[in-house]
């Protein structure tokens, strides 16, 4: 790959996005060249993907997103912004300009994916760990009606040590909630994680008591001017604590705008804390509170109610919305199901997700081994299909299964399948952890096999579902050439 070729990619890729009046911003991640345009429609698509070095392209997020590949997309991206005569920007600028194209409902989505994408590897390490010490406590798993604690006895404050370093994350997950959120609203993130802080703190009810306290009529209360407020935390919850950072960040703005300099680092902090704390007790906390219950409630039912219908819904939706980008709206729900694991037992999401991505990466495998002659979509589609079976998608799905249709489609139908078998055989997970094949060790013991014979499934029937659907349509595309020139005739 010479320097010239990178030069003429980036030339070409700016003729075929509409040339450089056309582009407001541009960032690169490790894989993709972000673009912010004015406008989409000038878009060349089909000169775009006849480029050598490209592999995909997808609009998502109010960024056109060109996928180069590592190693690559640095090089390319130098000389675009050089040809294209715009300054250097970074992921969150373009993620700025982006954000100015979105209506409210994706402005919210975004929102949601921005304050736990900054906390996810927190919780993905204490997933892990918690992983390990299911390795050493689970019975039977090693040793027969044993554990490998109890088999050896000596592991056993190792795995008690795991357990607390597993725990913690979850424990204290609304002061990392309320810092990276606070930080999103515009507010001081430290005080944001004191309103999380304040909304655990050990003197309150344990929230996940509330409900049986609330039952036995036993719920403490502060008296405060006649008004009585329930003295209840607010652990494994989510919701709750992003409306209150929004309401701190909120206050804290205003407040600086008003006080006077000298007094600001004083009184600022003071009264935002105040207020907030006050407002999340009295008001926010309790609504927030019922409707994370409502969502928590609704994914419930769509797994325990529903079962195996409910699995396959969710396996065909799930793929369906990382297109849109909506997908981001199911981490709340998925966080707060985690957060009450010792209540529901783990979480039924994470093996769906797990199933929908082998099942992406099976169908790009599989139009790997069709394609003869298109050596590039060959290329592309291995490299994203191992990509997808280890948790990453995006250049799967958009770098070959949507663009060629049928893969896609077989990647729905596997995914529904291996979904609802997941479903049916109750796989929990007990954190959120790489999904796809890695993802097992966050498993719960019991569920271990079970999860890999789902995503079995799902990568067989996708794989297969694509190669009858490539079939049919080269029938179809013979038919049609046929009718054709029966027609010239």
């Amino acid at each position: 790959m010479g320097k010239s070729n990178i030069k003429q990619t980036a030339t070409d890729i700016i003729n075929a996005i509409g040339g450089e009046e056309n582009i407001i911003s541009a960032a690169h991640c490790a894989t993709r060249l972000r673009i912010v345009l004015k406008d989409t429609d000038k878009v060349n698509s089909t000169e775009l993907e006849a480029l050598e070095l490209v592999k995909g392209t997808f609009n998502n997020g109010g960024q056109f997103q060109i996928i180069l590949g590592t190693g690559i997309v640095n090089e390319v991206y130098k000389e675009f912004i050089v040809k294209a005569d715009i300054s250097e920007a970074n992921k969150e600028e373009v993620k700025m300009a982006a954000t100015e194209k979105m209506n409210v409902l994706q402005r919210f989505l975004k929102t949601l994916a921005d304050i736990f994408v900054p906390i996810l590897p927190a919780l993905v390490a204490s997933g892990l760990l918690m992983g390990i010490n299911n390795i050493l406590t689970a019975e039977g798993l090693f040793v027969e009606n044993m554990s490998l604690v109890q088999a050896y006895p000596q592991f056993a404050d190792l795995a008690e040590m795991i357990n607390l370093f597993a725990n913690a994350a979850f424990v204290f997950l609304p002061v990392l909630i309320g810092f990276s959120a606070t930080q999103i609203f515009g507010g001081t993130p430290v005080l944001g994680a004191v309103i999380g802080a304040i909304m655990i703190h050990p003197d309150l009810l344990n929230g996940h008591g509330f409900g049986q306290a609330l039952l036995d009529g036993t719920v403490p209360y502060w008296n405060i001017l006649g008004f009585n407020i329930a003295t209840v935390g607010y652990q494994g919850t989510v919701l709750p604590v992003i409306a209150s950072s929004f309401i701190l960040a909120k206050i804290e703005i205003n407040t600086r705008k008003i006080i006077p300099s000298m007094l600001d680092n004083i009184l600022t902090p003071l009264i935002s804390v105040l207020l907030a704390a006050t407002v999340t007790f009295t008001i926010l906390g309790p609504i927030m509170r019922t409707v994370g219950d409502w969502m928590t409630y609704g994914v419930m039912w769509l797994f325990f109610d529903l079962g195996a219908l409910g699995g396959a819904i969710y396996g065909v939706v799930y793929p369906l919305l990382v297109i849109t980008g909506m997908h981001h709206s199911l981490v709340t729900a998925e966080t707060q199901i985690l957060a009450n694991i010792g209540t529901l037992g783990g979480s039924p999401t994470f093996a769906v997700v797990a199933a929908s991505n082998v099942a992406q990466g099976a169908a790009a495998l599989a139009v790997m081994m069709l394609m003869k002659k298109d050596l590039k979509m060959k290329s592309v589609a291995s490299a994203a299909g191992v990509s997808a079976l280890l948790g990453i998608t995006e250049p799967a799905v958009f770098g070959v299964n949507l663009k060629l249709k049928y893969p896609f489609i077989g990647a729905l139908i596997g995914s529904a399948v291996g979904s609802a078998y997941a479903t049916l055989m109750n796989v929990l997970a007990l954190s959120p952890g790489p999904a796809g094949l890695p993802g097992v060790i966050v498993i719960r013991p019991q569920s271990m096999v079970q999860y890999m014979v789902a995503i079995a499934i799902a990568f067989i029937v996708s794989f297969m579902s694509t190669v009858f659907l490539a079939k049919l349509s080269e029938q179809k595309k013979k038919k049609k050439l046929t009718n054709d020139e029966l027609s010239a005739a």
